[in-house]
């Protein structure tokens, strides 16, 4: 049987990065679903998932035949979902939020396998890692806030980037932080023929 394309459904550098470091063939398609749709009655863990699953089936609809890889990670400080933020200001105010404090990242995945344009396997999960981040000063904050890169993170800060001098520690899964659990991607993948 001939492999399937693989398609990530994502415009993050991080996942691409990440899904380079393992060896994987892709291509990149751009799901047009929007993140800020959250139910109020949804778990943060649901809100993931969904959102991880929507991208996958949008860019599914378009193809005959592929995996397509959706994912969508989030920031969770006392059950309040910390998106990406609007602005500096925003993003302080996150940062000052978590600092001194353990919170949770978490990643819904969601894998299609399309065949002859409908889908024949559907499989979605999601990961959390738990991150504690250091006190910090305000005036560190202003000047990490400054350089602009938490400006399209969850929760305002990149583990992988300047933000890792502010992280004390993580329990479990440090790529599903960065935005895509490789383990649990790798498994899914395993069991597609």
């Amino acid at each position: 049987m001939t492999p399937l394309p693989l398609i990530l459904a994502s415009a993050s550098p991080r996942r691409f990065e990440l899904m380079r470091q393992i060896g994987l063939d892709f291509e990149v398609r751009v799901s047009l679903i929007e993140e800020d749709i959250t139910p109020p009655e949804h778990h943060p863990e649901t809100y993931a998932r969904t959102l991880a699953e929507h991208k996958a089936v949008d860019i599914g609809r378009g193809i005959s035949d592929g995996i397509v890889i959706g994912a969508d990670t989030i920031v969770v400080l006392d059950e309040q979902i910390l998106n990406k933020p609007a602005d500096e200001a925003d993003a302080l105010r996150m940062l000052s939020m978590l600092q001194g404090r353990t919170h949770q990242v978490i990643t819904g995945l969601a894998v299609l396998e399309v065949r002859n344009g409908q889908t024949v396997r559907n499989v979605v999960e999601h990961v959390a890692t738990d991150v504690t981040m250091r006190e910090a000063s305000e005036d560190e904050l202003r000047a990490y806030v400054a350089t602009g890169e938490p400006l399209d993170k969850a929760g305002a800060y990149a583990i992988q980037g300047r933000g890792s001098v502010f992280i004390e520690g993580i329990v479990g899964d440090y790529f599903n932080v960065v935005g895509l659990p490789l383990f649990t991607l790798a498994k899914i993948l395993a069991r597609i023929p």
